[in-house]
C-alpha cells in the first residue's frame, strides 16, 4: 500500500531503499513515545524509519499488479484522513529534525493490521512499532469489535512487533475497562 502522491513506480523505486526499514504507526495526538521508540531502533538498527498512518475512513477496492493501491472512502468527508496525515507528517519532520536517519511518511488505508503488514513485506521491515489503544470506555468498545491492532499483526505476519505503552500503567488490582 503506498502513499497517494507517489507513482507505482515511485513507490517501487522507494520501497527498495527502504528495504530493512524499521515502521512505526503514528496517529494524531499520541503521545510522541511510539515515535521516539521507532526512532531509537532506526538509529539502533541503523535503519530507514517508515513513519505510517492509516486511514481506516477509506478501504481499498483493488490493488494493481505492479502493487499501486486504489482505494474508496466510506465516508465522504475525505479532509478528516488529509489532514490527520498532514498532521502526522508535521509531528515527524519535527521529532525526526536532526535524527540523521532516512525516513519517509506513508498514509495506508483500510484495516490498521492488514496494511502495516503489507507494507513490511514490500520493505522487507526489521521490526513494526506500534502504541496500545488509549484508556477509556469508547477505546475499550472500539477494540472489543475491531481487536487490537497489535495482537492481529502478530498473528498475521512474521515479523518482530514492539508495543509501546501510551499511557502510564495500571496497578494490577484496578479494572483496565473502568477507566
Amino acid at each position: 500500500m503506498t502513499d497517494p502522491t507517489s507513482t507505482p513506480a515511485e513507490g517501487e523505486l522507494q520501497n527498495e531503499q527502504l528495504r530493512g526499514a524499521v515502521i512505526v504507526a503514528v496517529q494524531p495526538h499520541q503521545p510522541a513515545r511510539v515515535l521516539a521508540e521507532g526512532v531509537r531502533y532506526a538509529q539502533l538498527f541503523s535503519a530507514p524509519l517508515v513513519v505510517v498512518h492509516v486511514d481506516v475512513t477509506r478501504f481499498v477496492t483493488y490493488e494493481d499488479p505492479d502493487g499501486y493501491v486504489h482505494s474508496a472512502p466510506i465516508d465522504l468527508n475525505l479532509e478528516a484522513g488529509v489532514a490527520e496525515f498532514e498532521e502526522v507528517q508535521r509531528v515527524s519532520a519535527d521529532a525526526l529534525q536532526g535524527s540523521g536517519l532516512t525516513w519517509t511518511a506513508r498514509q495506508l488505508v483500510g484495516d490498521p493490521a492488514i496494511a502495516i503488514k503489507h507494507l513490511a513485506n514490500k520493505v522487507d521491515a526489521e521490526l513494526i512499532v506500534v502504541g496500545t489503544r488509549q484508556r477509556g470506555i469508547g477505546e475499550s468498545i472500539r477494540e472489543f469489535f475491531t481487536g487490537s491492532v497489535a495482537a492481529r499483526l502478530s498473528h498475521r505476519q512474521h515479523r518482530p512487533i514492539l508495543i509501546v505503552p501510551l499511557d502510564e500503567p495500571v496497578a494490577d488490582d484496578k479494572d483496565i475497562f473502568a477507566e
